[in-house]
Protein backbone atom coordinates (compact mmCIF):
# COMPACT_ATOMS: atom_id res chain seq x y z
CA UNK A 1 0.00 0.00 0.00
CA UNK A 2 1.50 3.54 -0.72
CA UNK A 3 2.13 5.71 1.98
CA UNK A 4 -0.49 8.70 2.78
CA UNK A 5 0.80 12.45 2.08
CA UNK A 6 0.97 14.56 5.24
CA UNK A 7 -1.20 17.46 4.60
CA UNK A 8 -1.00 20.54 7.31
CA UNK A 9 -3.84 22.94 7.85
CA UNK A 10 -5.77 20.72 6.32
CA UNK A 11 -8.98 21.61 8.15
CA UNK A 12 -8.79 25.19 6.72
CA UNK A 13 -8.58 28.05 8.40
CA UNK A 14 -9.59 31.92 7.29
CA UNK A 15 -6.26 32.19 4.83
CA UNK A 16 -6.85 30.47 1.68
CA UNK A 17 -7.40 27.18 2.95
CA UNK A 18 -5.02 25.96 0.82
CA UNK A 19 -4.15 22.86 3.33
CA UNK A 20 -7.86 21.54 3.24
CA UNK A 21 -8.11 21.93 -1.06
CA UNK A 22 -4.99 20.42 -1.10
CA UNK A 23 -6.46 17.53 0.97
CA UNK A 24 -9.43 17.22 -1.40
CA UNK A 25 -7.81 17.58 -4.61
CA UNK A 26 -5.33 14.44 -3.55
CA UNK A 27 -8.09 12.58 -1.84
CA UNK A 28 -10.33 13.12 -6.19
CA UNK A 29 -6.95 11.53 -7.41
CA UNK A 30 -6.72 8.67 -5.10
CA UNK A 31 -4.09 9.15 -2.94
CA UNK A 32 -3.75 8.53 0.83
CA UNK A 33 -3.72 11.75 2.76
CA UNK A 34 -3.38 11.96 6.79
CA UNK A 35 -4.81 15.44 7.80
CA UNK A 36 -2.77 17.16 10.31
CA UNK A 37 -5.79 19.12 12.28
CA UNK A 38 -5.95 21.20 15.47
CA UNK A 39 -8.92 19.92 16.77
CA UNK A 40 -12.32 17.54 15.59
CA UNK A 41 -14.64 19.43 14.17
CA UNK A 42 -17.10 19.65 11.36
CA UNK A 43 -14.10 20.34 8.57
CA UNK A 44 -12.31 17.28 9.73
CA UNK A 45 -15.25 15.33 9.84
CA UNK A 46 -15.56 16.07 6.55
CA UNK A 47 -12.46 15.46 5.38
CA UNK A 48 -13.19 11.74 7.05
CA UNK A 49 -16.19 11.18 5.28
CA UNK A 50 -13.80 12.02 2.01
CA UNK A 51 -11.75 8.92 2.78
CA UNK A 52 -8.88 11.22 5.25
CA UNK A 53 -6.95 9.69 8.21
CA UNK A 54 -7.17 12.11 10.26
CA UNK A 55 -4.51 13.07 13.08
CA UNK A 56 -4.96 15.80 15.50
CA UNK A 57 -2.00 17.66 16.58
CA UNK A 58 -0.17 21.42 17.09
CA UNK A 59 2.63 22.94 14.91
CA UNK A 60 4.09 23.71 17.69
CA UNK A 61 4.19 20.59 19.58
CA UNK A 62 7.14 18.77 18.48
CA UNK A 63 6.16 15.45 19.72
CA UNK A 64 2.86 15.72 18.17
CA UNK A 65 4.31 16.51 14.45
CA UNK A 66 6.89 13.80 14.88
CA UNK A 67 4.36 11.03 15.42
CA UNK A 68 1.95 12.80 12.24
CA UNK A 69 5.48 12.49 9.65
CA UNK A 70 5.88 8.40 10.58
CA UNK A 71 5.45 6.66 7.29
CA UNK A 72 4.51 9.53 4.87
CA UNK A 73 5.86 9.94 1.60
CA UNK A 74 5.73 13.43 1.16
CA UNK A 75 4.63 16.50 3.46
CA UNK A 76 2.58 20.00 2.80
CA UNK A 77 3.75 22.44 4.96
CA UNK A 78 1.09 25.79 5.41
CA UNK A 79 1.50 27.70 8.66
CA UNK A 80 -0.81 30.47 8.97
CA UNK A 81 0.10 34.26 8.80
CA UNK A 82 1.30 34.26 12.82
CA UNK A 83 3.47 33.84 15.48
CA UNK A 84 5.54 30.48 15.48
CA UNK A 85 6.90 29.94 12.04
CA UNK A 86 10.31 29.17 13.26
CA UNK A 87 9.30 27.11 16.31
CA UNK A 88 7.41 25.25 13.60
CA UNK A 89 9.51 25.14 10.80
CA UNK A 90 12.48 23.15 13.21
CA UNK A 91 10.16 21.02 14.32
CA UNK A 92 8.79 19.71 11.10
CA UNK A 93 12.22 19.50 9.63
CA UNK A 94 12.75 17.36 12.51
CA UNK A 95 10.22 15.00 12.38
CA UNK A 96 10.65 14.89 8.28
CA UNK A 97 14.26 14.25 8.73
CA UNK A 98 13.87 11.67 11.12
CA UNK A 99 11.34 9.80 9.35
CA UNK A 100 13.43 9.80 5.97
CA UNK A 101 11.10 12.22 3.96
CA UNK A 102 12.33 13.13 0.81
CA UNK A 103 9.56 15.47 -0.73
CA UNK A 104 7.98 18.74 1.28
CA UNK A 105 5.91 21.47 0.08
CA UNK A 106 6.87 24.52 1.68
CA UNK A 107 4.19 27.23 0.99
CA UNK A 108 5.31 31.07 1.23
CA UNK A 109 4.78 34.40 0.36
CA UNK A 110 6.35 35.68 -3.03
CA UNK A 111 8.85 37.91 -2.15
CA UNK A 112 11.10 35.37 0.21
CA UNK A 113 14.12 36.87 0.92
CA UNK A 114 16.50 38.64 3.80
CA UNK A 115 15.66 41.89 2.76
CA UNK A 116 12.38 41.54 1.83
CA UNK A 117 9.64 44.12 2.40
CA UNK A 118 7.67 42.08 5.33
CA UNK A 119 8.74 40.43 8.22
CA UNK A 120 6.95 37.13 7.63
CA UNK A 121 8.34 37.73 4.28
CA UNK A 122 11.90 37.39 6.01
CA UNK A 123 11.06 35.10 8.18
CA UNK A 124 9.33 32.96 5.53
CA UNK A 125 13.19 32.77 4.06
CA UNK A 126 15.00 31.39 7.24
CA UNK A 127 12.08 28.64 7.19
CA UNK A 128 13.53 27.77 3.56
CA UNK A 129 16.65 27.58 5.06
CA UNK A 130 16.04 25.59 7.88
CA UNK A 131 14.17 22.82 5.14
CA UNK A 132 16.94 23.25 2.82
CA UNK A 133 19.63 22.43 5.53
CA UNK A 134 17.40 19.27 6.66
CA UNK A 135 17.83 17.60 3.41
CA UNK A 136 13.94 17.21 3.55
CA UNK A 137 13.57 17.56 -0.50
CA UNK A 138 11.94 21.17 0.14
CA UNK A 139 9.83 22.89 -2.90
CA UNK A 140 9.57 26.50 -2.18
CA UNK A 141 6.06 27.34 -3.30
CA UNK A 142 6.13 31.08 -3.32
CA UNK A 143 2.63 32.79 -3.31
CA UNK A 144 1.37 36.39 -3.68
CA UNK A 145 -1.58 37.68 -1.93
CA UNK A 146 -5.01 35.56 -1.69
CA UNK A 147 -7.86 36.35 -3.61
CA UNK A 148 -9.64 35.10 -0.26
CA UNK A 149 -7.62 37.44 1.47
CA UNK A 150 -8.88 40.11 -0.56
CA UNK A 151 -12.11 39.68 -0.46
CA UNK A 152 -12.50 39.58 3.79
CA UNK A 153 -10.78 42.76 3.64
CA UNK A 154 -12.58 44.32 1.15
CA UNK A 155 -15.63 42.71 3.09
CA UNK A 156 -14.80 44.75 6.24
CA UNK A 157 -15.73 48.24 5.09
CA UNK A 158 -18.77 47.50 2.65
CA UNK A 159 -21.26 46.93 4.81
CA UNK A 160 -20.70 50.00 6.88
CA UNK A 161 -19.43 52.34 4.64
CA UNK A 162 -20.32 51.01 1.29
CA UNK A 163 -16.46 51.35 0.04
CA UNK A 164 -13.56 49.56 -0.20
CA UNK A 165 -11.18 50.98 2.88
CA UNK A 166 -7.38 50.13 2.55
CA UNK A 167 -4.43 51.66 2.43
CA UNK A 168 -3.32 51.16 -1.11
CA UNK A 169 -2.78 54.30 -2.19
CA UNK A 170 -4.82 55.60 -5.49
CA UNK A 171 -6.92 53.20 -7.36
CA UNK A 172 -4.40 52.92 -10.11
CA UNK A 173 -2.05 51.13 -7.43
CA UNK A 174 -1.57 47.18 -8.90
CA UNK A 175 -1.83 44.28 -6.96
CA UNK A 176 -0.43 40.98 -7.54
CA UNK A 177 -3.45 37.81 -6.45
CA UNK A 178 -3.98 34.59 -7.15
CA UNK A 179 -6.86 32.09 -5.85
CA UNK A 180 -6.22 29.54 -3.21
CA UNK A 181 -7.09 26.85 -5.24
CA UNK A 182 -4.63 28.11 -8.01
CA UNK A 183 -1.99 27.61 -5.40
CA UNK A 184 -3.40 24.04 -4.16
CA UNK A 185 -3.31 22.85 -7.74
CA UNK A 186 0.29 23.22 -7.65
CA UNK A 187 1.35 21.94 -4.71
CA UNK A 188 -0.52 18.74 -5.58
CA UNK A 189 1.26 18.90 -8.94
CA UNK A 190 4.82 19.39 -6.68
CA UNK A 191 3.31 16.41 -4.56
CA UNK A 192 2.69 13.85 -7.03
CA UNK A 193 5.00 14.70 -9.74
CA UNK A 194 7.97 13.79 -11.36
CA UNK A 195 11.10 14.31 -8.76
CA UNK A 196 12.51 17.98 -9.30
CA UNK A 197 15.48 19.37 -7.59
CA UNK A 198 15.30 20.06 -3.77
CA UNK A 199 15.46 23.94 -2.94
CA UNK A 200 13.56 25.02 -6.16
CA UNK A 201 11.37 27.94 -5.74
CA UNK A 202 7.92 28.43 -7.66
CA UNK A 203 6.89 31.77 -7.25
CA UNK A 204 3.20 31.79 -8.53
CA UNK A 205 1.19 35.02 -9.20
CA UNK A 206 -2.61 34.27 -10.81
CA UNK A 207 -3.70 37.69 -12.12
CA UNK A 208 -2.21 41.70 -11.74
CA UNK A 209 -4.99 43.83 -11.11
CA UNK A 210 -5.29 47.60 -10.08
CA UNK A 211 -7.56 48.61 -6.99
CA UNK A 212 -10.13 50.06 -9.87
CA UNK A 213 -10.67 46.71 -11.18
CA UNK A 214 -11.18 44.96 -8.19
CA UNK A 215 -13.78 47.63 -6.78
CA UNK A 216 -15.54 46.85 -10.78
CA UNK A 217 -15.73 43.14 -10.17
CA UNK A 218 -17.18 43.38 -6.89
CA UNK A 219 -19.44 46.00 -8.21
CA UNK A 220 -20.52 44.37 -11.30
CA UNK A 221 -20.99 40.99 -9.58
CA UNK A 222 -22.88 42.06 -6.20
CA UNK A 223 -24.82 44.75 -8.44
CA UNK A 224 -24.11 47.89 -5.94
CA UNK A 225 -22.72 51.21 -6.14
CA UNK A 226 -19.16 50.15 -4.54
CA UNK A 227 -16.43 52.87 -4.31
CA UNK A 228 -12.53 53.05 -2.99
CA UNK A 229 -11.83 54.97 0.35
CA UNK A 230 -8.45 55.62 0.81
CA UNK A 231 -7.33 55.37 3.81
CA UNK A 232 -3.87 55.64 6.35
CA UNK A 233 -1.91 52.73 7.80
CA UNK A 234 -2.58 53.72 10.91
CA UNK A 235 -6.70 53.90 10.59
CA UNK A 236 -6.30 50.70 8.84
CA UNK A 237 -4.30 48.92 11.54
CA UNK A 238 -6.84 50.63 14.44
CA UNK A 239 -9.52 49.32 12.85
CA UNK A 240 -8.21 45.48 11.90
CA UNK A 241 -6.67 45.31 15.51
CA UNK A 242 -10.07 46.49 17.02
CA UNK A 243 -11.79 43.44 15.24
CA UNK A 244 -8.94 40.94 17.01
CA UNK A 245 -6.85 40.42 13.62
CA UNK A 246 -3.19 39.18 15.44
CA UNK A 247 -0.44 41.36 15.36
CA UNK A 248 1.84 39.41 13.70
CA UNK A 249 -0.76 39.26 10.42
CA UNK A 250 -1.52 42.99 11.14
CA UNK A 251 2.55 44.09 10.83
CA UNK A 252 3.10 41.71 8.12
CA UNK A 253 -0.21 43.32 5.74
CA UNK A 254 0.79 46.96 7.24
CA UNK A 255 4.26 46.61 5.68
CA UNK A 256 2.89 44.79 2.18
CA UNK A 257 0.56 47.55 1.91
CA UNK A 258 3.54 50.18 1.62
CA UNK A 259 5.52 47.98 -0.38
CA UNK A 260 2.76 47.58 -2.79
CA UNK A 261 2.27 51.95 -3.37
CA UNK A 262 6.36 51.93 -3.87
CA UNK A 263 5.84 49.44 -6.61
CA UNK A 264 3.23 50.64 -8.08
CA UNK A 265 5.02 54.35 -8.27
CA UNK A 266 8.10 52.59 -9.94
CA UNK A 267 8.84 50.32 -12.64
CA UNK A 268 8.93 47.74 -9.91
CA UNK A 269 5.12 46.95 -10.39
CA UNK A 270 5.85 46.04 -14.24
CA UNK A 271 7.88 42.88 -12.84
CA UNK A 272 4.09 41.13 -11.83
CA UNK A 273 2.93 39.19 -14.53
CA UNK A 274 1.22 36.24 -14.54
CA UNK A 275 3.07 32.76 -14.28
CA UNK A 276 3.02 29.80 -16.19
CA UNK A 277 3.49 27.57 -13.60
CA UNK A 278 -0.38 27.59 -12.84
CA UNK A 279 -0.85 26.09 -15.99
CA UNK A 280 2.32 23.53 -16.10
CA UNK A 281 2.33 22.16 -12.72
CA UNK A 282 -1.63 22.69 -11.81
CA UNK A 283 -3.11 21.35 -15.19
CA UNK A 284 -5.24 24.49 -15.16
CA UNK A 285 -5.34 28.21 -16.29
CA UNK A 286 -4.89 30.50 -13.51
CA UNK A 287 -8.65 31.60 -12.26
CA UNK A 288 -9.45 35.20 -12.68
CA UNK A 289 -10.27 37.52 -9.72
CA UNK A 290 -13.89 38.01 -11.00
CA UNK A 291 -14.70 34.61 -11.60
CA UNK A 292 -13.32 33.87 -7.80
CA UNK A 293 -15.97 36.92 -6.59
CA UNK A 294 -19.08 35.48 -8.56
CA UNK A 295 -18.23 32.14 -7.55
CA UNK A 296 -18.51 33.41 -3.56
CA UNK A 297 -21.35 35.33 -4.06
CA UNK A 298 -23.38 34.13 -1.94
CA UNK A 299 -20.68 33.85 1.33
CA UNK A 300 -20.23 37.02 0.00
CA UNK A 301 -23.21 38.62 0.59
CA UNK A 302 -24.51 36.43 3.57
CA UNK A 303 -21.30 36.92 5.62
CA UNK A 304 -20.45 39.23 8.39
CA UNK A 305 -18.57 42.18 7.87
CA UNK A 306 -15.18 40.06 8.43
CA UNK A 307 -15.71 39.60 12.13
CA UNK A 308 -12.82 37.06 11.80
CA UNK A 309 -9.65 38.02 10.53
CA UNK A 310 -6.15 36.35 10.02
CA UNK A 311 -5.63 36.16 13.74
CA UNK A 312 -8.39 34.00 14.07
CA UNK A 313 -7.00 31.03 12.15
CA UNK A 314 -5.87 27.82 13.43
CA UNK A 315 -2.60 26.52 14.05
CA UNK A 316 -3.63 23.53 11.98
Amino acid sequence: MTKPILVTSAAGGNQGRTGRHVSEMLLERGARVRAFVRQIDERSDRLKSLGAEIVVGDFLDARSVEQATRDVSAIYFAYPVQDGLADATAAMAFAARKHGVSRLVNLVMYQSSIDAPTPRMRQNYLSEQVFEWSSVGPLHLRATVFYENVARLVGAGMPAHGAIRLPLGNENTILPLISAEDVARIAVGLLTGPERAAGTAYPVIGSVISVKEIVGAFARVLNKDIHYEEITDEQWRSEVLARGWNAHAVEHLSSLWKSLRAASLSAEAARFAVTDTIEKIGGAKPKTFEQFVREQQSQLTAEPAAARGPGREARS
